[in-house]
């Protein structure tokens, strides 16, 4: 059985459709991990995606997160959130709140977990404790399920470059958050659990970047950052026959800033 998966960022759903619509009839994923939706749940564009064939599970507030989950071969066993997700408590918040990053599914033979890891803003930010307090219950969560024998992988946007060669410039990110030691080691940790990085071919250039920004011609002048990422177990990353960064839907107006990343699976 072949099997496509794909992760994207897809920066609001909403302004997005047209190129998620678009996307999914050329590249006809059978499962896509979507993330930063800018929707609420039931203003997710579920009617849309249908037509197409998927199934889908959403989770949004409306702000500038949430995750969903589309598939053509199953979707079982829906899970919101992470266990034991910690909340981010504002400066101005009187409690913390948790986010809505997370979202898992079956999807016929594999089970996938879809997350919009928390940016970290600056390093001396709250924001950035959150970050690895929130990799920490991820680890949690997935412990037993990257010790099984079904297929599973987790991906998203995990706003961390896994190396030094995963951004256009180690340089320019001195003292800045994406590249430090402590949210690598956070990667480090799903690997301690039975998790591998499945790494895509670049279809330009040598490094298989996922996200450039919008400003300074970042992606013309190819200056990006590999952090859209899959952690595969051993029986999904052994069945994994292809993978590779789609830069062609990261090209144009209207675009997101993030490319999606698709693997090709034979179980």
């Amino acid at each position: 059985m072949t099997v496509r998966i794909a992760t994207w960022n897809i920066n609001s759903v909403t302004a997005r459709l047209p190129k998620l619509l678009e996307w999914l009839e050329s590249a006809k994923p059978d499962v896509l991990c979507l993330q930063e939706l800018k929707c609420a749940t039931d203003a997710f564009p579920a009617e849309a995606v249908a037509e197409l064939g998927y199934a889908s599970a959403a989770h949004g507030d409306g702000r500038w997160n949430g995750v969903a989950l589309l598939s053509r071969i199953g979707l079982d066993d829906v899970v919101r959130d992470l266990p034991a997700q910690p909340g981010y408590l504002a400066e101005d918040a009187l409690l913390p709140v948790v986010e809505p990053r997370a979202i898992a599914a079956t999807c016929g033979p594999v089970r996938v977990w879809s997350v919009y890891v928390p940016n970290g803003r600056e390093v001396d930010h709250a924001h950035y404790r959150y970050k690895l307090e929130w990799m920490a219950a991820l680890r949690d969560a997935v412990r037993e399920d990257a010790a099984g024998d079904r297929p599973f992988a987790v991906l998203g946007d995990f706003n961390v470059a896994p190396a030094d060669e995963d951004v256009y410039d180690l340089a320019a990110f001195e003292g800045l958050t994406h590249v430090t030691a402590p949210e690598r080691a956070t990667l480090t940790a799903l690997q301690e659990v039975g998790l591998r990085d499945v790494v895509p071919r670049a279809l330009k250039y040598d490094r298989p970047y996922t996200f450039w920004d919008y400003r300074a011609l970042a992606f013309p002048k190819n200056r990006g950052m590999r952090i859209d990422l899959t952690y595969a177990n051993k029986p999904f990353a052994d069945a994994v026959t292809d993978t590779y960064v789609d830069r062609e839907a990261r090209k144009g107006k209207g675009t997101s800033d993030h490319a999606p990343v698709v693997v090709d699976l034979e179980l």
